[in-house]
């Protein structure tokens, strides 16, 4: 009796993940636009080295064979690591966003610090990055002294036409929706890195009772970081999982209007597939044995978002 029953539900479980993974594949071939793609229009999608050791020629080397467009990297400002970057750039014909942001728990020495990195970000001569991602000041800052981040940046963007976009990032200055809202209104030109599995975690929910926020933030999206979260947390295990198909419906609903709206306008989105290794990745007890291959999820998430909007 308890063979047959573990057979039932070794047989039930697989048979749920086939049937996901089929719906899965039909979800990725969604309807035609209903928009007229813009001249520019295009989608670019950016692998992440969080987690994975080894080289940077060999990190690039998978991620073009996988078929990533680029990288998203901590700008270093180790001369001989920056070398190494843009050597492997050039070889494997990568583009590259960099991310910068500073940890000082005093507002003046955080905000000096991500001032000198993004200055030697942007005026570094090997290679133009696409974007500037902006891990942007502190949760406990005040408004003045966060918007102080967004008045820096804005400056610069003007100065030298790369796209800087902050990031909706549990720690960082737009952490949640309606304090994210504040400085929306503040700044209509502040342009979004959307991490909404952040706000899903903060918020304890799919945000549906916050849907004219979420909006106003869609409309300044020029970046996205394709990680599922859930109301208990930023990161699910494995999004293939049947138990995830409503929160990954959802961040692909949010995502879906970003994209139609960039090809709209004719303009490129970004998507970084930014999965992380544990302990964002949950574990089992006592080994801390990740519950899915972090690479594979991953790869997994660009073959859905290229198989989704290309």
């Amino acid at each position: 009796m308890k063979q047959s029953r573990r057979r039932f539900i070794r047989t039930s479980a697989a048979g749920s993940a086939a049937l996901l993974l089929a719906s899965m594949e039909t979800f990725a071939m969604r309807q035609a636009p209903d928009t007229i793609s813009g001249s520019g229009w295009g989608i670019k999608i950016m692998a992440t080295n969080w987690g994975i050791e080894g080289s940077m020629d060999a990190f690039c080397k998978r991620a073009k064979e996988a078929g990533y467009d680029g990288i998203e990297l901590w700008w270093t400002d180790d001369t001989r690591k920056q070398q190494d970057i843009f050597d492997a750039l050039k070889k494997y014909d990568l583009e590259i966003g960099f991310l910068c942001g500073g940890s000082q728990a005093d507002p003046v020495a955080h905000l000096d610090t991500f001032k000198k990195m993004v200055d030697a970000a942007t005026s570094q001569r090997n290679k133009k990055p696409l974007y500037i991602n902006n891990h942007s000041g502190k949760d406990y800052f005040s408004f003045e002294d966060n918007a102080r981040f967004i008045e820096y940046t804005t400056a610069l963007a003007q100065q030298t036409g790369i796209r800087f976009c902050h990031e909706t990032h549990r720690g960082r200055m737009l952490y949640a929706a309606p304090i994210a809202r504040t400085f929306m209104e503040k700044y209509p030109s502040l342009q979004l890195t959307l991490d909404i599995s952040h706000w899903c975690c903060v918020h304890e929910s799919l945000l549906s009772d916050q849907e004219e926020t979420v909006n106003m933030a869609l409309d300044r999206v020029g970046h996205i970081h394709a990680r599922i979260g859930h109301p208990q947390g930023p990161q699910v295990n494995d999004p293939k999982a049947p138990e995830w198909e409503n929160a990954v419906k959802a961040h692909f609903a949010w995502w879906d209007k970003v994209v139609e709206r960039k090809r709209k306008e004719g303009t490129v989105i970004t998507f970084l597939t930014e999965f992380g290794p544990p302990d964002y990745m949950p574990t089992m007890p006592f080994t801390r044995k990740p519950l899915a291959d972090l690479w594979q999820v991953n790869v997994g998430m660009m073959q859905l978002i290229k198989k989704r909007y290309t």
